[in-house]
């Protein structure tokens, strides 16, 4: 997945999303209809959305003033959408998203942290204990889904494989910025990847378990 896909794809869930469900309780059936051809275009010309994004800081002279990357990456603990949202009343479920919340803020604050390298150091601690703590919902999660559903199990263990692996980026990415601190948009960059990750895992358990 090339930056471009993750920049749109983020936009989508942490700006677009959480807009239109305030738009949504002025008024549904526009706010329905533009996430509906907002969501077709997307998946039609992937990019699209960070290609207008890019075109109107452009346009407006703001894109020397404003790193998307770093933008992203604080809006991905600090906004929630509908989209994400699990309705599933069961305990396993309310944990799932609740540690997919606490890691993604966690992840959110580090634009904040990486110059205070004490303080850095902490955070990278906290995300992963968060790590575990999620793949650990997971499990639960998939162990609930009836035996019937063999294909949503399956499903479930894949997205779960992609973000352990944007998990092992992401410490690699750590040791190559401790190696040379220049290499702070990288760990922006990858936590963003792992926000989208985790992201994908409500998507997915909300697609099949609901």
């Amino acid at each position: 997945m090339g930056d471009k896909t993750l920049y749109s794809k983020l936009m989508v869930d942490v700006v677009i999303g959480p807009t239109l469900d305030k738009l949504e309780k002025k008024d549904i059936s526009s706010a329905q209809t533009l996430r509906r051809a907002i969501t077709k275009a997307e998946s039609t010309i992937p990019g699209l959305t960070a290609d207008l994004v890019k075109g109107l800081l452009k346009k407006g002279e703001l894109s020397d003033r404003i790193d998307i990357c770093e933008t992203l990456l604080r809006l991905g603990g600090s906004t929630d959408s509908e989209d994400l949202r699990i309705p599933r009343p069961e305990t396993s479920f309310k944990q799932l998203y609740k540690c997919s919340c606490d890691l993604k803020l966690i992840l959110s604050r580090i634009p904040d942290q990486i110059y205070d390298r004490k303080q850095f150091l902490e955070t990278i601690k906290e995300i992963a204990s968060s790590i575990k703590i999620l793949l650990d919902a997971v499990n639960r999660v998939i162990s609930e889904i009836p035996s019937s559903e063999i294909a949503s199990k399956q499903i479930l263990e894949e997205r779960k494989k992609e973000f352990v692996r944007y998990s092992k980026k992401f410490s690699n990415t750590l040791k190559e910025y401790f190696r040379d601190s220049n290499q702070n948009h990288n760990v922006f960059l990858s936590a963003n990847f792992l926000i989208l990750q985790t992201n994908v895992i409500l998507k997915t358990v909300k697609q099949e378990c609901v």
